[in-house]
């Protein structure tokens, strides 16, 4: 059976490992590596979009950077308990016209017992930013 460490139930260092180990996958923007986090059937809510399984977790990843441009992620361990954590987050990236967008979420994650997501909710809002105004 697949892994993917840390396993719950998680502590501090543990979800904080947790939230780490998905920035960095996130950054990578490889829709292939980020859908390895998740089980097969992973539900997810995307703002008012809803995805089903890693198939669908690369196809939307696949559109997704290929619309938002030098892509950047933070994201912040917000609270845990053992088999789910709450992070906020934050990313910027241009559109291809060039207009720059600054993205604010919160997302809820459900783990299975070998540290798989198996549920992703996530509620994300998008302000226009100017390119002098970055900060990531």
């Amino acid at each position: 059976m697949e892994q993917k460490l840390p396993l719950p139930p998680f502590n501090f260092e543990t979800a904080t490992q947790k939230v780490q180990l998905a920035e960095d996958a996130w950054n990578s923007k490889d829709p292939e590596r980020v859908s390895l986090a998740y089980t097969i059937d992973s539900e997810w809510r995307n703002r008012s979009q809803f995805v089903n399984g890693r198939q669908e977790i690369v196809q939307f990843l696949t559109a997704k950077w290929q619309k938002e441009f030098e892509y950047k992620l933070k994201k912040e361990l917000w609270a845990f308990t053992d088999n789910r954590i709450a992070v906020r987050f934050e990313y910027e990236y241009h559109d291809a016209t060039g207009q720059w967008f600054r993205a604010y979420g919160n997302e809820n994650w459900e783990f299975n017992e070998h540290g798989l997501m198996q549920k992703r909710f996530a509620s994300i809002n998008d302000v226009p930013i100017k390119e002098e105004d970055r900060r990531l």
